[in-house]
């Protein structure tokens, strides 16, 4: 079990959860440390004090503020802990939302949300049957390493889960990157709508999601360690031209995309047939009923 992060209470109204806040993921990225590429040594940073002119261990530093005439205003972590705030020790919930409602931009890293005990349990549970029932998710404040911070609260399996949020001056306005305008094809859409349909999974398990890069590193790693032939990289694979048609492209993604899954047995959309132009016979009915009012014939 990962180590606790937090200890703390959701605060829910009038009622306090006390909750330990513990890690919901594992980062697996291989880590590289800085060599001298003459002799493969070790580089180590160093730690330098500009007043004494020396350098320092880790166990001396500390956290200051630099004012703009150069003044440091040191600041210490029980001045941090101590901080007016009723987030300082607590999740405090302020608000409940539809999920959809969340941009998913905003999301950040997430973390388990477990109870402090059997007296903790039933409030626990009250909540998570509350937001599951409800269809909601929680948004929250709180303060953690020295910030305050926004949560989103939510159900997952059987506990609750907390993420981090980003403010919402913290997401770039993204107008400037906007398209610009263009005919748009509806055949086009509808094909995409089509791809989009043929690689709809259930679940994100699967070879597909699998971190290809890291086994790889693993393995060219294992090989210098054991002084054998470094792998080879595989071929890249055939890529058709430059196809210029898209309605084409996305017809052909379509039907390597129902193939990838076994779908053989569903059939390819039928091609639209072209739109005919009207006979001269049909064009004079149609003048005829729109060419003048009720009754009077067209001019």
């Amino acid at each position: 079990m990962p180590a606790s992060i937090f200890n703390g209470a959701i605060s829910f109204g009038l009622v306090s959860v006390p909750i330990t806040v513990l890690s919901a993921t594992e980062d697996h990225t291989v880590r590289f440390r800085q060599i001298h590429t003459a002799d493969n040594g070790l580089v180590r940073n160093h730690y330098w004090c500009e007043e004494e002119d020396r350098e320092v261990t880790f166990g001396e530093i500390g956290r200051g503020y630099e004012l703009p005439d150069g003044r440091v205003i040191p600041v210490t972590d029980e001045e941090l802990r101590a901080l007016p705030l009723t987030t300082a020790r607590a999740i405090e919930l302020i608000a409940f939302v539809p999920a959809a409602a969340v941009d998913p931009l905003r999301i950040g890293p997430g973390y388990y949300l477990q109870p402090q005990g059997t007296v903790a349990a039933k409030p626990y549970l009250v909540l998570r049957h509350a937001l599951k029932r409800a269809s909601k998710v929680a948004v929250a404040r709180y303060a953690w390493h020295g910030r305050e911070r926004l949560g989103l609260l939510r159900v997952r399996g059987d506990v609750i889960a907390l993420h981090g949020l980003l403010w919402p001056d913290e997401i770039r306005d993204p107008a400037a990157l906007v398209p610009p305008p263009v005919q748009l094809d509806e055949d086009e859409i509808d094909e995409a709508v089509a791809l989009i349909e043929a690689m709809t999974r259930d679940n994100l398990t699967g070879p597909e999601f699998t971190d290809h890069y890291t086994e790889a590193l693993h393995t060219v790693i294992e090989a210098k360690q054991e002084d054998r032939q470094l792998p080879q990289a595989p071929a890249p694979a055939a890529r058709p031209g430059q196809l210029v048609d898209l309605m084409a492209a996305l017809q052909e993604s379509v039907s390597k995309a129902r193939a990838a899954r076994g779908d053989t047995d569903v059939p390819e959309a039928p091609a639209k047939p072209p739109k005919k132009a009207p006979s001269p016979k049909a064009s004079s009915r149609a003048a005829g009923r729109t060419g003048g009012r009720r009754g009077t014939p067209a001019r």
